[in-house]
């Protein structure tokens, strides 16, 4: 007799066990893309603001406007915050009297890499989320695998005779666990990857904004102690 092996027949005959798993992973998955897709758009949308303000920056404008323009955005750039942070603790180091260009620079440096940090762990968010889908979902699939077959033989010890077609529906349907894993892992695997080189590059873009500002505060530093 012909059987029924399709997907959906597979998944609704599985055992408990087995059905548990599958329907664990296939949150993981839907979780993961929308986790994806939110980072995907989320980074293309700080790049973009990255740049902007960059080239507002290097245009020549007034450090003192752009420090104004800053505190008034609510959607400010990361960049935006870092130096906005850094603008800040050395316009109060000045008001406190403060004339040392080293005291001055250390201080807004250190603000600016506190904002850093904050404004990495916001971009990283959700980026371990992947990892752990990525690494711990064929596991689970396979944990379902071996469930649904040690079900299967424990159900062929009753029959007296055993052949290909009283074996495969248990098999095919344990199998499934071990496909939807893969089908988890593999678009969260490729996703942090691309995520966490991208970041890296936002990374080293916000670090070298910091050491070029850092520059420009020390000459200013520099020629108000003069």
């Amino acid at each position: 007799m012909n059987q029924d092996l399709s997907i959906f027949t597979l998944v609704t005959q599985a055992t408990l066990v087995v059905q548990l798993v599958m329907a664990g992973l296939l949150i993981a998955s839907l979780a993961s893309w929308t986790v994806i897709f939110g980072k995907l758009f989320g980074l293309r949308r700080t790049r973009s603001a990255n740049e902007e303000f960059e080239r507002e920056f290097w245009a020549g404008k007034n450090l003192n406007e752009l420090y104004q323009d800053a505190t008034k955005r609510t959607d400010a750039s990361p960049m935006e915050r870092i130096f906005a942070s850094g603008m800040r603790e050395f316009m109060k180091l000045r008001e406190r009297r403060v004339v040392d260009a080293g005291a001055l620079l250390d201080g807004a440096r250190r603000a600016m890499r506190a904002s850093f940090q904050r404004e990495m762990d916001v971009i990283e968010s959700n980026l371990s989320f992947l990892a752990s889908v990525g690494s711990v979902s064929p596991y689970v699939g396979l944990f379902g695998t071996v469930w649904g077959i040690m079900h299967a033989f424990v159900g062929l010890s009753n029959m007296q005779q055993v052949t290909l077609a009283t074996v495969a529906p248990g098999i095919a349907e344990a199998l499934v666990a071990t496909a939807i894993g893969l089908f988890a892992a593999i678009p969260a695997v490729i996703a942090y990857n691309r995520f966490a080189r991208d970041i890296d590059r936002i990374a080293i873009q916000l670090e070298t904004f910091i050491e070029e500002f850092s520059n420009i505060l020390q000459r200013n530093a520099s020629a108000q102690a003069q």
